[in-house]
C-alpha cells in the first residue's frame, strides 16, 4: 500500500503521516526533508539559492545521511527548500529516490506513506490513497510560530505569516510540480479540528479506499 500525503505547511500533515504509519507499520518518508536537505547545503557553503547549477549539483550529491542533520527542521531550512524545488532538474533528480522508496519500502515494511507537497500528483500518481490535508494561512502560522517558541526561537506572529503566505504563493505558482489536490484526493481541512478528528477521518478514508 502506498499512501500520499500532500499540503502546505503546518497543515498537519507531517503529524498524520506519522500516526498512519504507526497504525499500518508502513515506512514513512518525510519528503520535503530531501528539499531541506539540498537547500541547506546549499546554505551552508553560503552559495546562491538562485543558482541554478549549485542547486543541480547539490540535488545529484544528497545522500541518506545529509536527510539526518539537525537544522533541516528550521525556517531558514523550510524557505530554502521551496526555493530550489522550483528548479525543475532539481525536482526530477530527486523524483526517482522518493519513488524508490515508495516501491521498495525498507525494513521490510508492507506499504510506504510520503508526505510532501506533489506526491500523489507527480511522485506517486497510482498511490492508493491520496490525502490532501490544508488549513487557513492563520491558523497554521500561529502552529508555527507556538512551535517556534516551544523550542525556544525568537518568533514574530505577522512576519510568520507572511512568511507563510509567500512560500504558500511559491509552491502554488511554480509550473513545475505545483501545489495542487490531487483529482482523487481526500480533502481534509484541519484548521477546526483536532488531531484526533484529523486522524479519525484519514483512518476511515484509507480503510474504505485501499
Amino acid at each position: 500500500m502506498i499512501i500520499a500525503i500532500d499540503g502546505p505547511a503546518a497543515a498537519g500533515k507531517g503529524t498524520l503521516a506519522l500516526q498512519l504509519a504507526d497504525h499500518f507499520d508502513l515506512a514513512l518518508l518525510d519528503t520535503g526533508l530531501i528539499y531541506r536537505a539540498v537547500g541547506m547545503n546549499l546554505v551552508r557553503v553560503g552559495a546562491d539559492l538562485c543558482d541554478t547549477n549549485a542547486a543541480i549539483q547539490a540535488a545529484q550529491n544528497l545522500t541518506s545521511g545529509d536527510l539526518k542533520a539537525l537544522d533541516l527542521r528550521t525556517d531558514i531550512a523550510a524557505n530554502a527548500a521551496s526555493k530550489i524545488s522550483a528548479i525543475p532538474k532539481v525536482r526530477t533528480t530527486l523524483i526517482d529516490f522518493q519513488r524508490s522508496f515508495a516501491e521498495n519500502p525498507p525494513a521490510r515494511k508492507s506499504g510506504s506513506i510520503l508526505d510532501g507537497r506533489d506526491i500523489g500528483t507527480v511522485v506517486c500518481p497510482n498511490a492508493n490513497v491520496k490525502l490532501f490535508i490544508t488549513a487557513r494561512p492563520e491558523v497554521r502560522a500561529k502552529r508555527r510560530y507556538l512551535e517556534l517558541r516551544e523550542r525556544g526561537l525568537d518568533a514574530i506572529y505577522g512576519r510568520v505569516l507572511v512568511e507563510m503566505k509567500e512560500r504558500d504563493a511559491r509552491d502554488s505558482a511554480r509550473t513545475v510540480s505545483p501545489l495542487v489536490p490531487a483529482k482523487d484526493a481526500f480533502l481534509l481541512d484541519t484548521s477546526d479540528i483536532s488531531v484526533n478528528e484529523v486522524f479519525s477521518m484519514a483512518l476511515d478514508f484509507v480503510n474504505k479506499n485501499h
